[in-house]
């Protein structure tokens, strides 16, 4: 594979046992840059412990994790985070008691990797207030800056997620789950906050709401087992009987 079609991110023949149990087993991935791909699959498929392996939250038993050509596999998770692979979580994970605004200066700090200086000085958050600010503004939340991160609805507390997500400057974003629990309205908003940050960086996002997958996904995985069942677009993936099998259940329908 020349260098000009290599993914951005990859993974040959990963596995991950848990007691003798294979959760993942001979899962094989390549991420194209600049794309959103989806990884997509019933309960239990694996999805969860496929971004855990990927972003080295959990060592893996087997095969290979690749970021633009560099093998990562044994790499620990704060230094894949350096390297520009940033994962948001499936459950919010902001600072409750701080400001929409702190949370991004927080987040602007840690990439500098002297979090440590937040103990030190005020001074030191508020060289980061301008980019904080424009963050915030990228996800809907400018007018919400100094709002204690505990007193924003859900939606919103996801959007702040996203955007102390961003503020690591990440190459790969990587989403679990970025619409569960959300009425549709938030949806709505937080695709398009998607397809936003998207923008001159490469997405890889588990997503169970397949409107948004139909919505944003350039391709999807299917993983059923802990195996890559499927792979390709939209329409191709929701068209094929072991997809309908598998994650729909029994020739259920794929635009559900």
């Amino acid at each position: 594979m020349s260098a000009e079609t290599a993914p951005i991110l990859a993974c040959r023949g990963l596995r991950r046992d848990f007691r003798g149990f294979a959760a993942v087993e001979d899962f094989d991935l390549a991420v194209r840059e600049g794309s959103i791909h989806a990884l997509i699959g019933p309960n239990g498929a694996g999805k969860t412990t496929v971004f855990n392996l990927l972003t080295r939250f959990l060592p893996v038993s087997a095969g290979r994790i690749l970021l633009r050509g560099e093998d990562i596999t044994a790499l620990p998770a704060e230094r894949v985070v350096r390297r520009g692979l940033v994962r948001s979580f499936q459950i919010s994970a902001v600072f409750a008691h701080l400001s929409a605004l702190d949370n991004v200066r927080v987040a602007l700090l840690a990439r500098t990797g002297l979090v440590w200086q937040f103990w030190r000085a005020r001074s030191t958050l508020d060289a980061f207030t301008d980019e904080a600010h424009h963050h915030l503004a990228s996800v809907g939340l400018a007018d919400l800056a100094h709002t204690p991160a505990v007193a924003l609805p859900y939606g919103r507390k996801r959007a702040l997620e996203l955007a102390t997500t961003l503020a690591r400057d990440p190459a790969v974003l990587l989403l679990d789950e970025p619409t569960q629990g959300m009425g549709i309205e938030d949806v709505a908003r937080i695709t398009e906050l998607i397809r936003i940050a998207a923008r001159g960086r490469t997405v890889l996002m588990v997503e169970h709401n397949l409107k948004v997958v139909a919505t944003l996904a350039d391709t999807i995985t299917v993983l059923a087992r802990g195996r890559r069942l499927a792979e390709g677009s939209y329409a191709a993936v929701s068209q094929d009987p072991l997809v309908r099998e598998a994650y729909l259940g029994h020739g259920g329908d794929a635009h559900a």
